[in-house]
């Protein structure tokens, strides 16, 4: 099985590889002995997140989530960046392809499958809905040093 690669690390950073997204299916989440999930992997151990968790899924052609499900107090977004597919949430079913975006609150029923011929890559970022305000947005400082690389 893959593991996720350490790049560097420093006091204020992690920078970690999963690989190229095209071997993503050399990963394998076990849930539990009898529930293991091909393809996925998790990176906010990793890289040590306070604020999100985030994974990277690969889907064979034909295959699917295979369960719905729900969370308890996280939202999701869920980023396509290769093949096509399709999304369910609430029973809505509408397809999805490389730069699809879909939002899903924590009480939406969802699940995903790829019903192409080509694999389907997924990034998914889960976080605690509702905390982000917007003056949220005005949170980075432009700093007055230069850049030396």
């Amino acid at each position: 099985m893959k593991e996720i690669k350490k790049i560097a690390t420093a006091e204020n950073f992690t920078a970690v590889s999963v690989g190229k997204l095209n071997e993503l299916d050399d990963y394998v989440l076990e849930l539990t002995p009898e529930i293991k999930i091909p393809g996925k992997v998790f990176c906010g151990a990793s890289l040590r997140t306070t604020g999100s968790e985030f994974s990277f899924q690969m889907f064979q052609p034909k295959t699917e989530t295979g369960f719905l499900h729900t969370h308890k107090s996280h939202e999701e977004l869920y980023f396509f960046l290769s093949g096509t597919g399709e999304f369910q949430v609430d029973g809505k079913v509408f397809p999805i392809s490389e730069g699809s975006v879909v939002r899903v609150s924590p009480a939406g029923k969802r699940s995903v499958r790829n019903n192409g011929t080509m694999p389907l890559i997924m990034l998914c970022i889960q976080y605690q809905e509702n905390t982000f305000m917007k003056e949220d947005a005005a949170d980075g400082n432009i700093l007055n040093e230069p850049v030396k690389w």
